[in-house]
């Protein structure tokens, strides 16, 4: 997968408008600025279209699959005309099915669920912890981090070659990295895996709010996505694909709507005639406005012009990479080099500063907001930053204090609705508290690297 800009304007491409853009904070130092979001990677912020659409559902606000009333057929409508959205999004084929989920993670946690008997599963090192752990019950090879897109796919050759070639096999990979922002070859890891007679699938939280996924361009089995990443509120996801191992395996959650006929039995049981489409994994009460807010989403990008929006960002990614490349004391994270193309994720560390305390100060005195830790993705920025697997540090809540070596890295993500603004406040940020050092002083509190409230405080 490669992303070109080529004979595409970024000019012709505002940010678009999403919630919180006037959102003031108050800084450490005195004063209020209004906040720069540059955690896209974590949650981005919803669109300003996609909260415009919800609120103008909520009136309707009805059950779906259930009533005879005008409101439950409303919903009912709206929901199913979603699932119809997501595929076109999606590029999905004619026999895919589209399984509305809470996340990433509940997606590819039912997948885990749905693999066959004896499956054996590849995944790379380099995964979110979303796609490294939930294969519990299948056989586990995880394939170490590569240093080139071409070594990515010969590691997976070589891996499935190896394999039992008469049982059933999967692959699950990235499309873009959620530390490096680096795009992985989807396609090609596709061919590998469909030559060596396994299926995979795709975890694109990272990359669907950043470049257009087609599954049927990519001929992956199965793509996961959130939409809190993809400009939508919290609590929807995404699993889109092959439906054979969704419809022979047991329901994800037993119990209304993944039923068509429920019966007693003689002897006193109970026979359940489960469905075979996407509601057999949607049971209970589902997440209307969380799936029409996806679908909203999908829609507003489409309208934009993803293409637009892809030449833009790639636009925000050089300006950045070109800023910290400014600053010798900036170290910016890469399994693939400094030609690779990426979206808008780029984790860095600084020489002489704890990354808590880093971010810490990007927040407390620039109103930047920033990731550090290890991001949910603890082997792969082990392996990045060189240090011991059993060394300490956890996701989000660093253990050192400020000025001690870092254990973490700081994330630094954006997308459609990034200002540009934001971007030049914080490579002057990051130029000013390298080159002068914070203006206040921090302290550790519960993990946490937070400005010291004291009347000394102040440097």
């Amino acid at each position: 997968m490669s992303v070109s800009t080529a004979a595409l304007d970024p000019s012709v491409c505002a940010p678009l408008p999403v919630l919180g853009q006037d959102v003031t904070v108050p800084l450490v130092t005195g004063g209020e600025v209004t906040y720069a979001a540059l955690d896209y990677a974590a949650s981005a912020p919803a669109l300003q279209r996609v909260w415009d659409d919800v609120a103008a559902y909520a009136p309707y606000y009805g059950s779906v699959h259930r009533g005879a009333g005008y409101l439950s057929q409303l919903s009912t409508d709206l929901f199913e005309s979603s699932r119809r959205t997501v595929a076109e999004f999606l590029g999905c084929r004619a026999d895919d099915q589209v399984v509305f989920t809470r996340s990433t993670t509940d997606s590819l946690n039912l997948l885990a669920a749905a693999i066959p008997a004896n499956c054996q599963v590849f995944v790379y090192e380099t995964e979110h912890h979303a796609s490294l752990l939930p294969w519990r019950d299948a056989q586990v090879t995880y394939l170490n981090a590569p240093r080139t897109p071409g070594q990515a796919v010969e590691t997976l050759e070589r891996a499935l070659a190896d394999r039992d070639p008469y049982g059933p096999a999967l692959v699950c990979v990235t499309g873009a990295s959620n530390v490096t922002g680096e795009l992985w070859p989807v396609r090609e890891l596709a061919a590998a895996a469909h030559a060596h007679g396994a299926r995979i699938v795709l975890d694109a939280a990272q990359l669907a709010p950043h470049h257009p996924v087609d599954i049927a361009e990519l001929d992956v089995d199965w793509v996961a996505f959130s939409g809190h990443k993809l400009y939508a509120p919290f609590g929807s996801g995404v699993l889109a694909g092959r439906a054979d191992w969704l419809q022979a395996a047991e329901p994800y959650l037993a119990g209304g709507g993944a039923s068509r006929k429920v019966a007693r039995r003689a002897d006193g049981g109970v026979d359940v005639d489960w469905h075979t489409t996407a509601a057999r994994h949607e049971a209970g009460s589902p997440n209307v406005i969380g799936v029409y807010s996806i679908a909203s989403a999908c829609k507003a990008l489409t309208e934009a012009g993803f293409g637009n929006l892809v030449a833009r960002e790639q636009e925000l990614v050089s300006r950045v990479r070109e800023g910290l490349a400014e600053v010798p004391e900036v170290q910016v994270l890469s399994l693939f080099g400094d030609d690779a193309p990426r979206v808008g994720v780029i984790s860095f560390v600084v020489r002489g500063w704890n990354s808590s305390h880093f971010a810490a100060a990007l927040s407390a005195e620039y109103g930047i907001g920033v990731r550090d830790g290890l991001f949910c993705a603890h082997p792969l920025v082990r392996t990045l930053l060189g240090s011991d697997p059993q060394d300490p540090g956890e996701c989000g809540a660093p253990e050192a204090e400020p000025g001690e070596r870092s254990l973490n890295a700081i994330r630094v993500s954006f997308g459609a609705g990034t200002p540009d603004e934001h971007i030049d406040r914080f490579l002057r940020a990051v130029t000013e508290l390298v080159r002068e050092g914070a203006q206040w002083k921090y302290r550790t509190e519960d993990g946490r690297c937070v400005p010291d409230r004291g009347e000394a405080a102040q440097v």
